[in-house]
């Protein structure tokens, strides 16, 4: 699994359901415009500037996420029954 998509698909369940339409449009912008997902990852991680056009909440949201401040193991990408949860 590459390290990008595992750390998108845990941010995604932790964040997805609470996120505003605007918030979503962003992410999915995010997820979906740049063409090599490492540079999502480089700039979650601050190894890279973030270009402008991505730089946003969601990018900020994401930044915090890749902290790992609770020093969470984040070894495998979860399960798919998020995604039909009801919203908290």
């Amino acid at each position: 699994v590459c390290i990008s998509s595992l750390s998108s698909s845990l941010f995604a369940k932790e964040n997805l359901n609470r996120m505003s339409e605007r918030q979503l449009n962003l992410y999915d912008r995010l997820i979906n415009e740049p063409s090599n997902d490492w540079d999502i990852y480089y700039w979650a991680t601050e190894a890279k500037p973030t270009p402008a056009v991505f730089e946003n909440d969601v990018m900020a949201m994401l930044r915090e996420f890749a902290k790992n401040k609770n020093r969470e193991q984040r070894l495998r990408q979860p399960d798919l029954e998020y995604l039909f949860e009801s919203p908290r």
